[in-house]
């Protein structure tokens, strides 16, 4: 009888595009050196392309390429998947954990519609999902969340977690861009897709937000409950009278534990344009980078830093997860399943507190100050400061009103009501402030 020890493992590549090629010329060139920190050898039975003869960022042998996917999946002990997408991603990632296959996938649009039955799927056939690459490419931020935090309580996760609207919203804070230009460069670099909807809307942040807060509260959270805002609405001109006030705009995701301890307690996940003070270390992330805090009960704040995309950096990560998962096998350790067991409510938007930069156009007149603060404090919200950053001979003039924290429901009210002053002329622009108490 032949020792399984001895036969080596195999594994299945689903996807080679730069993420993809770049994971199979790693697991070739490196083979020994992964196979001697496995304990084991494995090889690479095949890898899945819908083209055989397309271009690829590195190139595969021609033998390994197969456009047949049930006979690859069904023969591996672990399949890596890397084809992107719901489907046919879900369909082929559920088929190999039934088989009783572990699962490397970076998938997180995948994880974030359907993680519930990818684990249950695991469940099924004893396989375990490892997922480090989802949410932030080369940063470990999912095992700090998994394993080493895992006796901490979590309270927020706030982060940068897309590269796309990063640059993009650097290159208009440092080279004075506007937001059509700097998102034509970005397209052009490769930093963002020709349709760069899932970047610029925010639902690639919503997506990870999504797994990032249900490994903080052990709380599912679907796609579809996280408030999403993205940076279409953010202008050079705000971008600038942020600098020069000493700012900067960011696009956050952010997963937030409210009233803790208390009969009211649930999570909020949201993701949105905010500014941040200079001093604060995210208004120092710049170009593609990712960055992610994690403010804990007994750890404090902790911060993960370093390159959120790329198809090498990316690789790593999924190469870091395809050892831990075969190291799993050679051990015949049993598998690890997520799961949700907090089930705390999830909070709409309007129960967070925040705190809102109003930019107003107002008539020149007397009295327009008072009428403004007058209702702004009628509503319950309390003012930070009044600044007049235009003063036109004639016209309307314009004017920033900070606010102090307060329940978003009421600042929305505050918004919704300053549009029917007849001293406010338009509201210019709503955005949120964090990283200042």
């Amino acid at each position: 009888m032949t020792d399984p020890a001895s036969t080596p493992l195999k594994v299945a590549v689903l996807g080679a595009g730069s993420v993809g090629s770049q994971t199979v010329r790693q697991l070739l060139e490196r083979h020994d050196e992964l196979a001697a920190r496995i304990g084991r050898e494995f090889a690479v039975t095949g890898v899945l392309v819908r083209n055989l003869d397309a271009h690829r960022d590195s190139p595969i042998p021609a033998e390994l390429l197969t456009t047949e996917a049930e006979p690859l999946i069904d023969g591996a002990d672990i399949v890596i998947e890397l084809i992107g997408g719901i489907e046919p991603a879900r369909t082929y990632v559920e088929r190999a954990l039934r088989n009783g296959a572990d699962v490397v996938t970076a998938n997180k649009a995948l994880l974030a519609e359907s993680q519930v039955e990818i684990f249950e799927a695991g469940r099924e056939g004893g396989a375990e999902t490892w997922y480090e690459a989802a949410v932030a490419a080369a940063i470990p931020i999912i095992r700090p969340l998994q394993d080493s935090m895992i006796g901490d309580r979590i309270n927020r996760v706030m982060g940068i977690v897309n590269g796309s609207t990063n640059y993009i919203l650097d290159r208009m804070d440092v080279d004075g861009l506007g937001m059509q230009e700097a998102l034509d460069e970005a397209i052009r670099l490769g930093y963002a897709e020709a349709d760069p909807s899932a970047d610029v809307e925010g639902w690639d942040a919503a997506a990870k937000a999504t797994i990032l807060a249900g490994l903080a509260f052990h709380t599912h959270v679907p796609r579809e409950a996280v408030a999403c805002e993205g940076i279409t609405g953010i202008t050079g001109e705000l971008v600038q009278a942020a600098k020069a006030s000493g700012q900067v705009v960011k696009l956050l995701a952010v997963c937030e534990r409210l009233d803790a301890d208390t009969p009211d307690e649930a999570v909020n996940v949201r993701v949105t344009p905010v500014l941040l003070p200079r001093t604060h270390p995210l208004a120092a992330v710049h170009g593609g980078m990712n960055a992610v805090f994690v403010d804990a009960m007994d750890a404090g704040s902790l911060m993960f830093y370093g390159a959120g995309a790329g198809g090498v950096e990316t690789s790593s990560t999924v190469l870091a997860d395809f050892v831990l998962a075969a190291k799993r096998i050679v051990r015949d350790a049993p598998p690890e399943f997520i799961t949700f067991v907090d089930h705390l409510p999830i909070a709409p938007l309007d129960r967070v507190r925040s705190r809102y930069r109003i930019e107003l156009q107002v008539g020149d007149e007397p009295g327009t100050l008072a009428a403004i603060a007058g209702k702004i404090a009628e509503l319950g919200v309390s003012v930070r400061d009044v600044q007049q950053i235009s003063a036109p001979q004639s016209g309307p003039a314009t004017l920033v009103v900070s606010t102090h924290r307060a329940p978003e429901r009421d600042l929305q009210q505050v918004v919704a009501e300053l549009r029917t002053l007849d001293a406010v002329e338009s509201v210019v622009g709503v955005i949120r402030v964090e990283g200042v108490e």
